[in-house]
């Protein structure tokens, strides 16, 4: 019944195409030698398909903003506006960002990431299929991930971090950004709703940078917004934080606000 479940909500999404949206405008193309990528999957993934600029530069909030709600039917609730604003901070820039700069450690860029090294371990950038293994090898013997295999796969990978990188930052924070981010990839990649969605569209989002058009992806039916966004996120938060702790020297959720520093913490 599961897997039933799963191909219905594929079909419904499938429907669900913003009319709006000229998909042909829009056409994936892998990014060049001299574009900018960062360790967002989804963001890259929106510059591969021209909702952000190809190139990856001269990107700003409202860019980032437009980009999500046209690409993925997320309208600009408040923890995407901060999450934009946050990233325009990486940069001495006023007014632009690359995406390689949003990488910038201690602003949304993290340890225990789902795909990526942690900052102090080596390439905090670019995909690493050896850590998203522990996400694509979740949920064995069905076809879709879920609020319980996404908070399995949390666990795991910042147990895996804690052994392996004695400089790792724990707190409340990256606990908030970390779930949040699971949130995003089962609402967009699947259903807001249910909380789960097709493992083979994840890992295309994840792996390829790539909106899975051709293997029947749609942007959701619903938009994701406040009223049903903050549902899903909050059931993940609360079943990951029934198993995390914060863990570490630093003790207070921190954020940096330029290259250089400072740091504030809150």
């Amino acid at each position: 019944m599961k897997f039933l479940s799963v191909s219905l909500i594929a079909s419904a999404l499938a429907i669900g195409a913003r009319a709006d949206i000229d998909w042909n405008l829009h056409k994936f193309q892998a990014p060049g030698s001299s574009d900018s990528r960062g360790p967002c999957p989804g963001l890259n993934t929106l510059a591969n398909h021209g909702f952000l600029p190809r190139n990856g530069k001269n990107v700003t909030a409202q860019l980032i903003l437009d980009a999500i709600n046209d690409g993925f039917n997320f309208r600009p609730i408040n923890v995407n506006v901060a999450a934009a604003k946050v990233a325009v901070l990486t940069t001495d820039d006023p007014n632009f960002v690359t995406l390689e700069e949003t990488g910038l450690y201690g602003s949304i860029e993290h340890d225990a990431s789902l795909s990526r090294q942690d900052f102090h371990q080596g390439d905090g950038i670019h995909f690493n299929e050896t850590i998203f293994e522990t996400l694509a090898n979740s949920n064995p013997g069905v076809d879709y991930y879920n609020i319980t295999s996404a908070v399995a796969v949390l666990t795991e990978r910042l147990n895996i971090q804690q052994a392996a990188n004695p400089a790792i930052i724990n707190t409340e924070k990256e606990f908030i950004f970390r779930a949040r981010e699971s949130s995003f990839y089962l609402a967009t990649m699947g259903n807001v709703i249910t909380g789960e969605a097709p493992k083979e569209f994840v890992n295309i989002l994840f792996r390829e940078q790539r909106l899975p058009l051709e293997e029947g992806w749609r942007p959701s039916k619903i938009p994701i917004d406040s009223s049903n966004f903050f549902t899903l996120a909050g059931k993940v938060q609360d079943l990951y934080g029934k198993v995390w702790e914060p863990s570490g020297s630093v003790k207070c959720p921190w954020i940096r606000d330029q290259p250089e520093g400072p740091v504030f913490f809150f």
